[in-house]
């Protein structure tokens, strides 16, 4: 599945980042400490966090990450936008809950 698969399965938002939505998703991971999604996550993953400062951006790079979604209505602000751009990483926001979309992106088969 790629990221603008994704996307449109699950009727997720894009804040930035669209240059990077053809990326494969190959795995995903659930996380909001971010020494623990620096040291776990692994490559090429979705990541579900409820963080939505400009520091997510830098996880998401040296971590490879397919795209990152935003939970639980967060908004990024302006500077977490413009570094998505500018990083190319996905930034995706979804209203509900990550164990919700957690569990529907574990049935449509990335695990």
């Amino acid at each position: 599945m790629t990221v603008q698969d994704l996307i449109g399965k699950f009727g997720l938002r894009t804040a930035a980042g669209e240059k990077g939505l053809g990326r494969l998703i190959k795995s995903g991971y659930c996380g909001d400490l971010l020494s623990d999604v620096m040291a776990n996550a692994p490559e090429g993953c979705v990541w579900l966090t409820i963080q939505s400062h400009q520091n997510i951006i830098a996880v998401a790079v040296l971590r490879e990450m397919a795209c990152i979604v935003i939970t639980g209505g967060h908004e990024p602000d302006a500077e977490t936008i413009a570094k998505g751009e500018s990083e190319g990483i996905p930034l995706l926001l979804w209203p509900g809950s990550a164990y919700t979309l957690a569990g529907s992106i574990y049935s449509a088969g990335i695990t």
